[in-house]
Protein backbone atom coordinates (compact mmCIF):
# COMPACT_ATOMS: atom_id res chain seq x y z
CA UNK A 1 0.00 0.00 0.00
CA UNK A 2 3.02 2.33 0.01
CA UNK A 3 2.09 3.79 -3.37
CA UNK A 4 -1.33 4.85 -2.19
CA UNK A 5 -0.07 6.61 0.92
CA UNK A 6 2.08 8.80 -1.33
CA UNK A 7 -0.73 9.76 -3.70
CA UNK A 8 -1.58 13.39 -3.89
CA UNK A 9 -4.84 14.68 -2.40
CA UNK A 10 -7.77 14.63 -4.79
CA UNK A 11 -6.96 11.39 -6.61
CA UNK A 12 -8.75 8.45 -5.08
CA UNK A 13 -7.32 5.59 -7.10
CA UNK A 14 -9.27 2.35 -7.15
CA UNK A 15 -6.97 -0.68 -7.16
CA UNK A 16 -7.30 -2.84 -10.27
CA UNK A 17 -6.10 -6.25 -9.10
CA UNK A 18 -8.20 -8.97 -10.76
CA UNK A 19 -9.85 -9.79 -14.06
CA UNK A 20 -13.36 -9.81 -12.54
CA UNK A 21 -13.02 -6.05 -12.17
CA UNK A 22 -12.76 -5.67 -15.95
CA UNK A 23 -16.42 -6.70 -16.24
CA UNK A 24 -17.28 -4.20 -13.49
CA UNK A 25 -15.38 -1.46 -15.36
CA UNK A 26 -17.10 -2.31 -18.64
CA UNK A 27 -20.58 -2.24 -17.07
CA UNK A 28 -19.91 0.99 -15.16
CA UNK A 29 -18.64 2.68 -18.33
CA UNK A 30 -22.20 2.88 -19.65
CA UNK A 31 -23.13 5.34 -16.88
CA UNK A 32 -19.77 6.98 -16.11
CA UNK A 33 -16.45 6.96 -17.98
CA UNK A 34 -13.79 4.70 -16.50
CA UNK A 35 -10.12 5.68 -16.51
CA UNK A 36 -7.40 3.05 -16.16
CA UNK A 37 -3.83 4.14 -15.48
CA UNK A 38 -1.27 1.39 -16.00
CA UNK A 39 1.89 2.15 -14.06
CA UNK A 40 5.29 0.50 -13.94
CA UNK A 41 6.60 0.98 -10.43
CA UNK A 42 10.13 0.32 -11.74
CA UNK A 43 10.13 3.07 -14.35
CA UNK A 44 10.91 6.72 -13.67
CA UNK A 45 9.12 7.80 -16.86
CA UNK A 46 6.00 6.04 -15.63
CA UNK A 47 6.32 7.81 -12.28
CA UNK A 48 6.60 11.17 -14.06
CA UNK A 49 3.48 10.35 -16.11
CA UNK A 50 1.60 9.37 -12.94
CA UNK A 51 2.61 12.65 -11.31
CA UNK A 52 1.40 14.59 -14.38
CA UNK A 53 -1.94 12.77 -14.19
CA UNK A 54 -2.28 13.54 -10.48
CA UNK A 55 -1.26 17.19 -10.94
CA UNK A 56 -3.38 17.80 -14.02
CA UNK A 57 -6.58 16.00 -13.22
CA UNK A 58 -7.71 17.81 -10.09
CA UNK A 59 -11.34 17.00 -10.89
CA UNK A 60 -10.85 13.64 -12.62
CA UNK A 61 -12.90 11.79 -10.02
CA UNK A 62 -15.88 14.05 -10.65
CA UNK A 63 -15.83 13.02 -14.30
CA UNK A 64 -14.94 9.34 -14.04
CA UNK A 65 -13.94 6.40 -11.90
CA UNK A 66 -10.15 6.22 -11.74
CA UNK A 67 -8.39 2.85 -11.65
CA UNK A 68 -4.72 2.19 -10.90
CA UNK A 69 -3.01 -0.92 -12.23
CA UNK A 70 0.46 -1.82 -10.97
CA UNK A 71 1.56 -3.71 -14.06
CA UNK A 72 4.66 -5.13 -12.40
CA UNK A 73 2.55 -6.88 -9.77
CA UNK A 74 -0.31 -7.68 -12.18
CA UNK A 75 1.31 -8.17 -15.59
CA UNK A 76 -1.26 -10.79 -16.65
CA UNK A 77 -4.05 -8.38 -15.76
CA UNK A 78 -2.37 -5.66 -17.78
CA UNK A 79 -2.36 -8.01 -20.76
CA UNK A 80 -6.03 -8.84 -20.12
CA UNK A 81 -6.87 -5.11 -20.27
CA UNK A 82 -5.11 -4.86 -23.64
CA UNK A 83 -6.92 -7.94 -24.95
CA UNK A 84 -10.36 -6.94 -23.66
CA UNK A 85 -10.28 -3.49 -25.21
CA UNK A 86 -8.21 -4.41 -28.27
CA UNK A 87 -5.36 -2.02 -27.55
CA UNK A 88 -1.60 -2.44 -27.50
CA UNK A 89 -0.07 -2.86 -24.05
CA UNK A 90 2.10 0.11 -23.12
CA UNK A 91 3.56 1.55 -19.96
CA UNK A 92 2.76 4.01 -18.65
CA UNK A 93 -0.66 4.03 -20.24
CA UNK A 94 -3.92 5.86 -19.70
CA UNK A 95 -7.10 4.36 -21.12
CA UNK A 96 -10.62 5.80 -21.06
CA UNK A 97 -13.52 3.35 -21.34
CA UNK A 98 -16.95 4.70 -22.34
CA UNK A 99 -19.99 2.65 -23.30
CA UNK A 100 -17.90 -0.51 -23.14
CA UNK A 101 -15.22 0.71 -25.54
CA UNK A 102 -11.74 2.18 -25.24
CA UNK A 103 -12.19 5.72 -26.57
CA UNK A 104 -8.79 7.07 -25.53
CA UNK A 105 -5.47 5.28 -25.23
CA UNK A 106 -2.18 7.09 -24.75
CA UNK A 107 1.25 6.41 -23.35
CA UNK A 108 4.25 8.37 -22.09
CA UNK A 109 4.20 12.04 -23.13
CA UNK A 110 1.14 11.45 -25.31
CA UNK A 111 -1.02 11.41 -22.15
CA UNK A 112 -2.41 14.93 -22.44
CA UNK A 113 -4.68 16.34 -19.74
CA UNK A 114 -6.73 18.48 -22.14
CA UNK A 115 -7.32 15.55 -24.52
CA UNK A 116 -8.49 13.30 -21.69
CA UNK A 117 -10.79 16.00 -20.30
CA UNK A 118 -12.28 16.46 -23.79
CA UNK A 119 -12.97 12.71 -24.02
CA UNK A 120 -14.50 12.63 -20.54
CA UNK A 121 -16.77 15.53 -21.49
Amino acid sequence: MGFFSKSKPGVNWKSLTNTDQLTEIEKASFSKPQVIFKHSTRCSISTMAKNRVEDGFTHLEQLSDVWYLDLIAYRNLSNAVADKWNIIHESPQLIVIKNGNAVYDASHNMIVVKDVEDVLG
